[in-house]
Formats: C-alpha cells, structure tokens, sequence
C-alpha cells in the first residue's frame, strides 16, 4: 500500500551556520562544512542557509545525524525541521518588494 504524500509529511530540513573564516584553516574547515552538506543533498537558500527536501520525518532524522556527524569545533550551527506546509508559507522579499517564485521547489524520486 503506497503512501500518500502529505504537505504534512513531507518535511525540509534547514541548516543555519556561522563559521570563523580568518585564517586559511578555518576558511577550509568552513568549506568542507559547505561541501559536505552539498554532497547530502542540501542547496544553498541564502548565504550560509542551506536546504534538504526529506519525504518523511524519518529521512530527514537520517540527513541531521549526518550533518551532526561533520559539525566543526569551531562557529555556530543550527538544525531546524519543518513540514512542507509550512515551508510553502514562507514570504520571501527583494527589497520591500515581495518576491513571487517563478518555478516552485521540484523534488523527484524514483523509488
């Protein structure tokens, strides 16, 4: 029996950080943070917000663990999961001007 998919279900997980970049170390310690989280699949939202599509909670613990799993020493990291309903209510803004996407999130799965 196939599950339904539901804006309830489905959920994105947001990684939020804030590196030190002063030196030439901490600037590479803060590009493999970026490429790992680019390797699970996240893509960048904003600078340094990155984003991972997960079609249930479980697979979304899964990508978090992985995350965790390569955390730096050093600089601030935040995890937050939540339900694509309420991802979709998210306004977005150039400016003041309110910013309509013009192709909306595309996730496809094949199994």
């Amino acid at each position: 029996m196939r599950t339904r998919l539901s804006e309830y279900r489905i959920m994105w997980v947001l990684v939020f950080f804030d590196l030190p970049t002063e030196t030439k170390k901490q600037r590479k310690i803060y590009a493999n943070f970026r490429k790992s989280l680019l390797k699970d699949g996240f893509c960048m939202f904003q600078f340094s917000i990155y984003v991972r599509h997960c079609p249930s909670m479980a697979n979304a613990q899964v990508h978090i663990r992985r995350v965790k799993s390569s955390l730096p020493a050093a600089g601030h990291v935040g995890i937050m999961c939540i339900t694509d309903k309420q991802f979709g209510m998210m306004e977005l803004f150039h400016g003041r001007d309110p910013e309509i996407p013009t192709v909306g999130w595309q996730q496809l799965e094949l199994f």
